[in-house]
This record gives structure tokens, sequence and C-alpha cells, in this order.
């Protein structure tokens, strides 16, 4: 595909603007526009504004999910505007680690989600932090403010907040430079033959199914995105599961998640890129935001590192594993 674009029109619609290209010839139209809007529309979203009326081809209202699009075709779809809702402050316990002047650093735990959006209006972790520091209203982006980066939902761990403009702008910088160190503890399937490594592979939306990321080889295409994750195995239990050490040299959407399924060891309770374990009591990936380093101060020279205990689930599944393969697991990783 090529001359794809999102836009907003006069009327404050976003418009997605993609002409076809020979790799989508025949492909459904319904399949056609979630590829090119950017994670933006899932196809039963894509499917409703087909039958509304909102989507031309070659200038043409085309009301039909099932039309088959050609090279050269030019697609328009007009997304109309998403109701605004306000961000409530609310009363939320929080576990946070460390604050100071500029910088918040909270352990997250489990089913949280880290801003509100479609689904989760309320009981998320913005809500709860302007309940502490209604200050951090107007920080950066409306609704997420004060947000440096995200975990998903069911993964645990260190976030990083800024509490000003300034702070954000400096915290995103270092982001952006890879001075943040950032470490997680991951429970993957099966046994990794290696003591430790790297996956080095490009990530993208799933061309199928655009609420997953996939490993998008063709970087050049713009689909896909460098995604390094730094692998060392802390504890092997016998054939069935390998404890590791995952630091991030890039932040991508579930880099990890996909980058262990990936190289066949997906985490274990990923109920998206992983698969059905005999573990009933997982309820959720365990993967957790560990060790968090950045450096703080005055003029942000100051290096910094804070750490998380393993929640309660996931430390109590180790345990269990250490009693059943005799495998003894570091102090520093379960106290």
């Amino acid at each position: 595909m090529s001359d794809n674009k999102i836009y907003e029109s006069e009327f404050q619609e976003k418009c997605i603007s993609a002409v076809v290209s020979e790799e989508h010839q025949s492909e459904r139209l319904d399949v056609f526009i979630p590829s090119v809007g950017e994670g933006m529309l899932s196809r039963s979203k894509t499917q409703a504004l087909i039958v509304e009326g909102r989507v031309t081809v070659n200038g043409k209202v085309v009301d039909k999910p099932s039309y088959k699009v050609k090279p050269g075709d030019v697609v328009l779809v007009r997304v109309p505007p998403v109701e605004k809702k306000e961000i409530k402050a609310e009363e939320i316990p929080l576990d946070i680690i460390y604050e100071d002047e500029d910088v918040i650093v909270v352990d997250k735990p489990r089913g949280m989600v880290v801003h509100p959006a479609a689904g989760h209006w309320e009981g998320t972790l913005v809500n709860a932090l302007l309940g502490y520091y209604p200050e951090i209203e107007g920080v950066g982006r409306g609704d997420r403010p004060g947000i440096v980066h995200r975990l998903d939902k069911d993964t645990t761990g260190l976030i990083l907040v800024a509490k000003n403009e300034r702070a954000l702008a400096a915290l995103q910088r270092q982001m952006k430079t890879r001075a943040i160190k950032r470490e997680y503890i991951v429970l993957c399937r099966g046994s990794f033959k290696e003591d430790l490594g790297t996956v080095n592979a490009p990530l993208g939306r799933h061309p199928r199914d655009r609420k997953r990321m996939a490993v998008i080889k063709d970087v050049g295409s713009g689909k896909g995105r460098e995604a390094v994750t730094d692998w060392q195995v802390i504890n092997r239990f016998g054939s069935d599961y390998t404890l590791i050490k995952a630091n991030l040299r890039t932040g991508r959407t579930h880099q990890i998640r996909v980058h262990m399924s990936y190289i066949g060891h997906p985490v274990v309770g990923d109920p998206v890129y992983g698969h059905k374990t005999a573990m009933s009591e997982v309820k959720g990936q365990l993967l957790h935001a560990f060790r968090l380093g950045l450096f703080l101060g005055e003029d942000y020279d100051q290096y910094k590192e804070f750490t998380a205990p393993l929640p309660d689930d996931f430390r109590q599944i180790l345990l269990q594993l250490e009693h059943k393969y005799g495998e003894e697991i570091p102090s520093w990783v379960i106290e």
C-alpha cells in the first residue's frame, strides 16, 4: 500500500485515506481498512462504518464489507469523533515507591489500566493519580496526564509519572535516548537453550488483528519499528518453564510478550500471545517490571534505581515451582 494518510477534517472527523497496492489484490474491504488504520479501527468497527455509508472507494459510497478492493482503488473512511469524557479523580489506593517535587514512581497492580480509554473510563492509574495529585492535570496529553510510559493491564510493577511539564520533557528525553533502565522478571514456557541472548525483531500492528502486535520483518515498509529485548536466564524448571530477567532497549507495545512468543517461549498466563497453561491460578501474564533506573535531581544528572517486589500471586507460583523442581530461586527475586 502507499499514500496512506490519517487526518482530521473540518468537521473534526478522523479520516483514513489509502491507495490499494498489489499486495492487497481482491482483499475484502473490511480487512483492508484495519490494515492501514494504524490500530485505529477493529474489523467489527470497520464493518459498522461501511454499512453506515462512511466509506467510499474512488469517490463512490460502498456499503458492503465484502467488497473486493483492486490495486489503485482510493479508499476513504470517515470516522466520527469519539465523545470526550471528563477524567475524574478517584480515591484509589496506590503503592507509591518514590516521589519528589517532579517525579512519582508507582508499583502498579495487576488488573489496573494505565489511562482512561473506551471501556475503561474509571478505575485507571490516571484516575487514582488525579486523586492523589490533582496538580498533574494538564501535564502532557489530556487523557494521560503525567504518564511517561505504560504497562499492560495485567503487567505489574514500576511505572514512572511526571508532576510537571519540565519533568515530563526530561524523562521523555531519557526514554528516547535509552538512558532509562527497565528490567523485568518474566516466567516463560519451555527451557531456554542458552543462558542469555537478545531478540532483535521489529514490531508493528498485526496485519489481520489490529488489537495485537507482531514481528514485522520489513522495516522499510514503515509497518515495523525497531524492537530489541535482552534476556538472561535466572532459573530453569525442568523443560517446562524458565524464569528470566528481560531488559528493554526499546519500548514497543507488548514488546516482551511478542518477542518471547516469537522465539517459542511465550510468557506464562499470556492470554493473547501464549496458550493455555495448567496453572489455573494464573490470572494474567507473569511479567513484572522489577527495576527502574533513571536520572533525577535538579539537572537530571543523578542516577537512581528503584525496585518493586513480585506481586504475591507471582511469588507463590515461583515458590511452588521451586519446591516441585528442587530449583533454588535467588533471594533477590523472592524477597
